[in-house]
């Protein structure tokens, strides 16, 4: 497993190692041991699955303290855009945020620590997004922030006009109107 740091401070890209022959692939998705060894200490406690086709948007979701979440999210089929938002305020990266291709092909894997906010663009049909969180889902604790913020200017890799968002989405304020607490 090959661990890639980015210019963000905690969040980190998992390539994992995979194993291929004449009877197709395999490879560890998660194991305990391995992500402990490379300083990976999340004790993931759900697992969560959503389909989606071209176009869908989901995000930048996140929650509040106690029930923050850290996330290690992945494709199974298809393939997505993955952005993660520092939202930590004592962070000399607060308001910054990266961008990532995940798909079934190059079966990366996006690690999201606590106080990022995360969403991610559908690239392609029938795509199949997974995801680990160490905490579980409070829905009382549940925040978002506008995917469209013009201050964070995010590139969703999808025309606007072809971006199919939750009625609660796009509700969701711009980042300094948001509501967090990391």
């Amino acid at each position: 497993m090959k661990i890639i740091k980015t210019s963000i401070a905690d969040l980190l890209i998992i390539e994992p190692d995979i194993f291929k022959d004449e009877r197709g692939y395999f490879f560890e998705t998660y194991n305990l041991n391995r992500y402990y060894e490379n300083g990976i200490t999340a004790d993931f406690l759900q697992d969560n699955e959503a389909f989606s086709n071209y176009g869908v948007l989901r995000g930048l979701h996140y929650q509040l303290a106690p029930y923050t979440q850290a996330k290690l999210v992945r494709v199974v089929q298809g393939r997505v855009l993955d952005v993660a938002v520092d939202l930590r305020r004592n962070s000399p990266t607060f308001k910054q945020w990266i961008s990532m291709e995940i798909s079934a092909e190059n079966k990366r894997q996006f690690l999201v620590p606590r106080g990022f906010a995360h969403g991610y663009s559908v690239l392609e049909d029938q795509t199949i997004f997974v995801y680990k969180c160490d905490n579980v889902y409070h829905k009382a604790s549940e925040r978002s922030i506008n995917p469209f913020d013009p201050s964070l200017n995010i590139d969703w890799g999808i025309p606007k006009d072809k971006i199919l968002l939750s009625p609660k989405d796009i509700a969701n304020p711009n980042i300094e109107d948001a509501e967090f607490d990391f």
